[in-house]
């Protein structure tokens, strides 16, 4: 069996590592998990990146700082877009990969365009008009009608991210190759999550994540969007630690 180790959690955007805190609450005995800050963002003092391999190359950084050789390593949204960059560069750092609320498509015209238009509202009005715009999105709808706290806390996660932070990660989104290529390459076991009323990336998008990596794992959460991490968050624990808890290889 593996022994228990680390897995490293890569947060979406435009939010912080504090997104994963019910799944560090919830580790299972033995795993050790790290949430660290993109570049800029959080508590991150690192300059923004631009590009997802500039995002990528960070988090090895993290690896080979915290003298983690291999790790279970996953993303939501944006930390998907890393996590599968990172598989690409170094995909012997990997002894399993979790996707969450993500896609391997690159952005088509339209979304390049609305992402052009973030880039101008964060920085001529700042993080809080980001805000304004996202928080309808990144919330299911059960979310936005039964736990309207939620918003208040994806508010000043938001909030707490510089200008430029937020516009060098659009720009590293908007410029992200197609991933599609990668998926049949991704050999080591994966789990594929995402909420049932996820609209930035619908279920669609994770199926076909699921489609195209032999072996993966499948779990829709239900009564959760974009941000499924945080609104089903014991749901979506249970369905990692159950992950977890099945690797296996040789010795």
């Amino acid at each position: 069996m593996y022994a228990k180790g680390h897995v490293v959690l890569l947060h979406a955007f435009p939010l912080n590592s504090t997104l994963w805190r019910s799944q560090i609450e919830r580790a299972p005995t033995g795993w050790h998990f790290v949430a660290p800050d993109l570049p800029g963002f959080g508590a991150s003092v690192l300059p923004a990146a631009r590009s997802m391999d500039g995002m990528a190359r960070e988090v090895l950084n993290v690896l080979d700082e915290q003298g983690i050789d291999r790790a279970v390593i996953g993303g939501m949204s944006m930390g998907g877009y890393v996590t599968l960059a990172l598989y690409k560069l170094a995909p012997e750092r990997f002894s399993a990969m979790i996707l969450s609320d993500t896609r391997a498509t690159a952005d088509n015209d339209q979304q390049r365009e609305g992402r052009g238009k973030m880039i101008h509202t964060v920085r001529e009005h700042g993080a809080g008009a980001v805000a304004d715009e996202m928080l309808p999105k990144l919330l299911g709808a059960t979310s936005q009608r039964e736990r309207p706290q939620l918003a208040a806390q994806v508010r000043e996660m938001i909030e707490g991210n510089s200008r430029e932070a937020i516009a060098g990660a659009v720009e590293a989104m908007m410029t992200r190759p197609d991933s599609r290529p990668l998926l049949a390459h991704i050999t080591v076991p994966t789990l594929v999550v995402c909420g049932e009323e996820d609209v930035l990336t619908p279920p669609s998008d994770s199926e076909a994540l699921h489609a195209g990596i032999a072996g993966s794992r499948l779990t829709r959460i239900e009564r959760a969007g974009h941000l499924s991490c945080i609104e089903a968050p014991e749901a979506f624990s249970m369905a990692m630690n159950v992950f977890l808890g099945e690797l296996s290889a040789p010795e």
